[in-house]
């Protein structure tokens, strides 16, 4: 690693320490923006519309990143931290069962009220339409991601890693989310 990757990294972890949730929340804005821009160029956007770009950082620093920590915490809590495969596999599916599909109901209405400016009927017509597709796939994929993290990753950094990997969801999400609109921009 590089002494420039070294430096910023043990600078992430005093801000991490130091102001938990606040780096949590940028961390999770950050690459909800960085999944956005490759969501877009994936889908054929010919030039970066910076105002879903923002709204979907937005969403990533205000709800995201403050979710998953307090999330994150209350379930440390409530399983007093234990590691052990049955209390992992209770949290996963505690998950799996409440913040999962709250997560993708709240995304989905997210991107179609606030990033495309859709009426509710017409987000809550998408939503009904392709919600059970979108919850069925998170349970074919978040399950594994959910006991790697509880399991394996240390309480400070699950954020970060949900974070990361949420960002790849996302851009499954944002694919998915997406109005025939967004090819013509």
């Amino acid at each position: 690693m590089s002494d420039y990757a070294k430096d910023a990294w043990r600078k992430y972890l005093i801000q991490l320490q130091a102001h938990p949730l606040r780096t949590k929340a940028i961390t999770a804005g950050v690459l909800a923006g960085c999944s956005d821009a490759i969501a877009q160029k994936i889908a054929g956007v010919k030039k970066i519309q910076f105002r879903r770009l923002l709204l979907l950082m937005l969403y990533g620093l205000c709800y995201g990143g403050p979710f998953a920590h307090y999330f994150h915490k209350l379930m440390d809590a409530l399983f007093k931290g234990k590691k052990d495969n049955t209390t992992v596999a209770k949290k996963v599916l505690l998950e799996q069962l409440t913040s999962s599909p709250w997560n993708n109901f709240l995304f989905m209405s997210y991107y179609g009220l606030v990033v495309e400016g859709r009426p509710w009927k017409l987000v809550k017509h998408k939503v009904g339409k392709d919600f059970s597709t979108i919850q069925f796939t998170a349970w074919k994929f978040w399950p594994i991601v959910g006991w790697i993290n509880y399991q394996y990753v240390p309480l400070q950094f699950r954020v970060l890693f949900g974070s990361f990997i949420a960002s790849c969801w996302s851009i499954f999400l944002n694919l998915k989310a997406r109005s025939a609109v967004i090819k013509n921009a």
